[in-house]
């Protein structure tokens, strides 16, 4: 059984690397599981592009000493406005940070987060058994068998395993059909017919690649009528301007503005209002760059209702459609993508052990489903498990779809971190250490608590980064 540790980090994307660099920092013993940056390397496809600024494309460390315009100097990359940045130089930038800001990330997979009675057992079959500490609160159990202690837990598990597939889709083979998460790999598809069913971002931009990469990719969308953002603001524009239009992480607006620098405010928000700012906040659109690839050059069928999908004895796909402009049709391809975003299901999470995901309370409303109901902490109501990004957008608003969220997120769960392990004793003097094993970090210098628990970085909330909602955040 290894030491006790303040807290255990689950993800290694934007928001669990920016809340590790916090707590390491902070001097809190913390151990970091996740292969970094996994799930934009590995399920984002090839050729994509952020959607974001770059100076909107930061992971946040209490200083903010490793944003991405730091990245850029270092490694004599172009730092420009309306640049948009390759995702494989974003997953570099992320690996770089983790490196340099949250050092010590452990590859090893979680298979287990169990909560501990007062005694510091589990209770029931499978109990621990040997030696307890009664301070712990959480056992965590790694894919190598090792068992972990600590008095908290941080959920920044990412988005991948909340990614939405309409039902209709649910008796076809996953050879034929799949999430956009499924296919990193556009060439793929080269010569096949697709169905990239969806309007937002994730399929406009996934239909184009398919289409740049010899596929015949066509986009099947409810609405009527693809959206597309605007071009980015000028950078010179007058100071009446930029009162009335100022821009933000999320985009130029008072409206966005307020979104992204007041999420704590939000929070405040009735759960219904609340719920239809994360609904309607930046819908469905594409980027200005990339219309021009997408038109003329991709069909769609729009208005279109999806009924009914079924495999022919050939093997390819019939997709049933129903729509006020043509009534009914049956339309065939060889596969089917959902580029349809992603919903919150803690059922979805295996590594909770049911019975702790049962203590979690929830919030739902009539139209979102159920996120877990969160302090100003980013804590849930199982005092010490916190969730960080998309889990947080019904409590925080829309940033947290985005990463731009990380950096308010991450200071936010380190104050609480902070104050729960003073109270245990677990964050040494200014100046001191604290070991958390062979992976656990020293305690940073006084300068760097006081940054991390004062929030000093507020331009970092600033730098923030946004992308995609149908894209990882954490």
């Amino acid at each position: 059984m290894s030491t006790l540790l303040d807290t255990v980090v689950v993800g290694a994307g934007p928001y669990g690397l920016s809340i590790a660099a916090h707590t390491r920092a902070a001097g809190l013993s913390t151990r970091n599981f996740g292969r970094p940056m996994s799930a934009w390397a590995e399920h984002m496809p090839a050729g994509m592009l952020l959607k974001s600024e770059v100076w909107a494309s930061h992971l946040g460390d209490p200083l903010g000493r490793y944003g991405y315009d730091a990245y850029c100097r270092e490694h004599n990359l172009p730092y420009e406005y309306a640049n948009p940045i390759p995702l494989e130089t974003f997953v570099a930038y992320g690996r770089w940070f983790a490196a340099l800001a949250a050092e010590g990330v452990e590859q090893t997979q979680v298979v287990r987060v169990s909560a501990l009675n007062r005694a510091g057992l589990r209770g029931g079959p499978g109990s621990s058994t040997g030696p307890v500490d009664r301070r712990a609160r959480f056992e965590v159990e790694l894919e190598d068998g090792e068992v972990i202690r600590t008095r908290t837990v941080v959920l920044a598990v990412g988005v991948l395993p909340f990614a939405y597939t309409p039902p209709e889709l649910a008796a076809l083979d996953s050879k034929v059909a799949g999430h956009a998460g499924d296919y990193p790999n556009p060439g793929d598809f080269a010569g096949k017919r697709v169905a990239v069913l969806g309007a937002g971002q994730s399929a406009l931009e996934t239909a184009t690649l398919l289409a740049e990469a010899g596929a015949l990719p066509q986009i099947v969308a409810r609405t009527n009528r693809l959206a597309w953002n605007g071009t980015p603001l000028q950078e010179d524009r007058s100071a009446y301007r930029k009162l009335r239009e100022p821009q933000s992480a999320l985009g130029s607006g008072l409206r966005t503005w307020g979104l992204a620098n007041l999420p704590g405010a939000v929070r405040h928000l009735p759960l219904e209002r609340r719920a239809q700012l994360v609904r309607t906040t930046l819908g469905p659109a594409g980027s200005w760059w990339l219309r021009d690839r997408f038109e003329g050059k991709v069909p769609a069928i729009l208005g279109a209702q999806l009924a009914e999908a079924y495999q022919s004895p050939e093997g390819t796909v019939r997709l049933s459609l129903l729509g006020d402009a043509f009534g009914s049709q049956e339309v065939e391809f060889d596969h089917v993508i959902a580029a349809t975003g992603y919903r919150v299901d803690l059922d979805r999470l295996p590594i909770l052990e049911p019975a702790l995901r049962e203590r979690i309370a929830f919030t739902r409303t009539r139209s979102t489903p159920a996120g877990p109901m969160l302090n100003g902490n980013f804590e849930s109501s199982v005092q010490g498990l916190f969730f960080a990004g998309l889990p947080a957008a019904l409590s925080f608003g829309p940033l947290m779809r985005f990463v731009a969220g990380a950096a308010f997120s991450a200071r936010q769960v380190n104050r609480r971190l902070t104050a729960l392990a003073r109270e245990g004793g677990g964050v040494p003097v200014a100046g001191g250490g604290s070991s958390a094993g062979s992976s656990g970090v020293s305690g940073g210098a006084s300068s760097a608590v006081k940054a991390a628990d004062a929030g000093a970085a507020d331009a970092a909330q600033a730098q923030s980064a946004a992308t995609d909602p149908a894209k990882p955040t954490v």
